[in-house]
């Protein structure tokens, strides 16, 4: 987990220990049970003493709850309920479910709904069945942004500053594993203006492949992305290519229309480089 930056140690607007306790909560992941200081030490890159301090006020004020007899914390129902309440506004979730669940169906991949938290997306929505228990995520699931497809579609969804700046903070924050991850998302950006979508295939699970779409929308938040993935011997590149990711391009403009969005529109087979030279590194200033 990522400390705050310098640009944030310098404002003076920042508070420096807000942050720091909210990175403790951020450190708590869906299945993950109790946490102790050491682990949460590990995870946000904080002092072992600073981590006691703001466990202590967390637990005082309402947000962890301790076990004594493992020495850990677990969340609390008070910080459930900031994320219950998050939920409960967003209401691209609850419109899109009808939707999610008809591609579903008619494929037989999980399909989601996700934002950025980070260095990665967040789902906030999940459609599956029986028939997707190969991909094993569901709300409050993180993914990396820079290998998967709902990520990349999030990225070329992006204003090219905004772009530029993301990919510069993925480059600091991967190293030496960047230069990788930089060659699949500037395929995607081709995928996207050729297609509309983007696919992974094996790029961040072996054994997982999956369509994205970006949401855009007139209200000023987001943007936000749609994935729909099942095991890869399942999702071949060919049928992501013809199939799911038409159907999945389908979905998202349908749910723009409802929901009033900015969705772009793509002809297929266009052969146009994404905006901005349809090079990721040219984009993120030399990267």
């Amino acid at each position: 987990m990522k400390r705050p930056g310098k640009k944030a140690a310098t404002d003076r607007n920042f508070v420096v220990a807000l942050s720091r306790g909210l990175d403790v909560l951020r450190a708590f992941q869906p299945n993950d049970g109790l946490l102790g200081n050491q682990e949460i030490a590990a995870r946000t890159k904080l002092p072992k003493p600073t981590i006691s301090r703001l466990t202590y006020t967390l637990t005082k004020l309402g947000y962890l709850t301790p076990v004594p007899r493992f020495e850990k914390y677990q969340l609390a129902p008070s910080a459930m309920a900031l994320g219950y309440a998050a939920l409960a506004n967003l209401g691209v979730r609850h419109l899109s479910e009808p939707y999610r669940e008809e591609v579903m169906r008619e494929t037989g991949g999980a399909v989601a709904i996700g934002g950025r938290d980070r260095h990665n997306m967040i789902y906030f929505g999940q459609s599956r069945n029986g028939l997707t228990l190969g991909v094993q995520l569901d709300v409050g699931s993180r993914i990396p942004i820079a290998t998967t497809a709902m990520g990349r579609a999030y990225i070329w969804a992006l204003p090219p500053d905004e772009r530029a700046a993301l990919l510069r903070d993925l480059r600091d924050h991967y190293g030496s594993r960047w230069a990788k991850m930089r060659d699949g998302i500037e395929r995607s950006g081709e995928t996207v203006a050729k297609y509309g979508f983007t696919m992974s295939t094996g790029d961040w699970q072996d054994d997982v492949a999956a369509a994205g779409v970006a949401l855009k929308l007139n209200d000023g938040t987001g943007p936000y992305a749609f994935n729909c993935g099942a095991p890869a011997f399942r999702f071949t590149e060919d049928r992501l290519r013809n199939d799911i990711g038409p159907r999945l391009v389908a979905m998202v403009r349908n749910i723009e229309q409802a929901l009033g969005g900015t969705a772009p529109q793509f002809k297929k087979q266009e052969s146009k480089k994404p905006r901005g030279g349809g090079k990721v590194a040219r984009l993120a200033e030399g990267i």
